[in-house]
């Protein structure tokens, strides 16, 4: 059934806001432009109005922090068919698209701006050209959500194809306007779902996890108090929410190795909630005396979220086991469905003795 949003103003007597429309969708466009946190905040956006070789026309065209591309409609006056087949056509367009093509829609929105360097310095890793050929997410935004659309997002979503619907309502109050958001599909659901083409097989139960070392985060942290850890944004957070309490999961440290695998004890939590044990009393994370400093991040979408681990086995980063073959994957948290995580699994437990 179609999306429907409504809000209250609690301040004084209960009253429903008025829902109102915005004047254009190319206000809505110009607000995604100007400020894409509204949209998601881990995603850079690269180009606007972009021509296809197949003159098509992308409205909005972002990366994620893992260098696969996201492709972002307005629904406009289009029918459910026309706007999601565009959709489609844009994405196997963009599936073979070069860095140097990329490099020119990213002059063309900012000029004389260099996407690499760019791009580098807002995720902190490296440019891959392969990364561009990772799993495009196509995204149609809408002020108004029918029911033919959200058939067709939903079976397309349910075959394997990373699609979602980005619904926005205005309200207004006492002439101050308000925007509400609302996801068709949970953004967890699409950012970790397999492809297809990529990733055939069943999950073996174990989930793997990325535990990202700076100055701010210590993996010698996270074997002593026991937990995992992730900041910067929801596409880096919201992973870690896939784990529940007896789950086993295998911890990797980028560019450096595995590092230790244990048995999930409880949900994911921001670091203003987080406690470790010491000596039998739970104090905050942040009154640990620890190597890093995990409010680095500050507060509110970007800070730091734990998952507090049971250790099974454990080495440090110098003794991190690294293999050609090995499953990598620029989620936080993920659940593989491949050869190559089987391989890794079976690997890392006889290299440790883990049962």
């Amino acid at each position: 059934m179609p999306i429907q949003h409504s809000l209250w103003s609690l301040t004084g007597d209960v009253k429903p806001l008025v829902a109102t429309r915005l004047e254009s969708e190319k206000l809505l466009e110009d607000l995604i432009v100007d400020n894409p946190s509204i949209l998601n905040p881990s995603w850079m956006v690269i180009g606007r109005q972009v021509i296809t070789d197949f003159r098509g026309v992308i409205d909005v065209l972002a990366l994620q922090p893992d260098g696969s591309p996201v492709l972002i409609e307005l629904k406009r006056e289009k029918t459910p068919r026309d706007v999601t087949s565009q959709l489609i056509d844009y994405a196997a367009w963009v599936e073979k698209i070069s860095s140097e093509r990329l490099q020119q829609i990213y002059e063309s929105f900012i000029p004389n701006g260099n996407l690499q360097i760019d791009y580098e310095s807002r995720f902190n890793t490296e440019w891959d050209d392969e990364n561009l050929r990772g799993d495009t997410q196509l995204v149609l935004v809408a002020s108004e959500l029918d029911s033919a659309s959200e058939r067709i997002v939903n079976y397309l979503s349910d075959r394997g194809i990373s699609i979602n619907v980005l619904f926005f309502q205005a309200f207004e109050d006492d002439g101050r306007l308000y925007l509400s958001r609302s996801w068709l599909v949970d953004p967890v659901v699409v950012q970790t779902a397999p492809n297809p083409r990529q990733h055939k097989g069943t999950w073996n139960g174990e989930y793997y996890a990325n535990f990202g070392v700076d100055q701010s985060y210590r993996w010698e942290d996270g074997r002593k108090y026991g937990f995992i850890t992730a900041s910067g944004g929801p596409w880096y957070t919201q992973t870690l929410r896939m784990l529940d309490a007896g789950d086993r999961v295998w911890v990797t440290i980028p560019k450096t190795g595995f590092v230790g695998v244990g048995i999930v004890e409880g949900e994911a939590q921001p670091v203003t909630e987080f406690t470790v044990s010491i000596d039998g009393q739970h104090i905050p994370i942040t009154e640990a005396v620890t190597e890093g400093n995990y409010l680095a991040d500050g507060d509110g979408e970007n800070c730091a979220w734990f998952v507090p681990v049971k250790w099974t086995h454990t080495v440090s980063e110098k003794e991190a086991v690294r293999e050609a073959g090995f499953f990598g994957n620029q989620n936080s948290v993920a659940k593989p469905k491949s050869e190559k995580w089987d391989h890794t699994v079976r690997t890392l437990k006889s290299r440790w003795g883990v049962d």
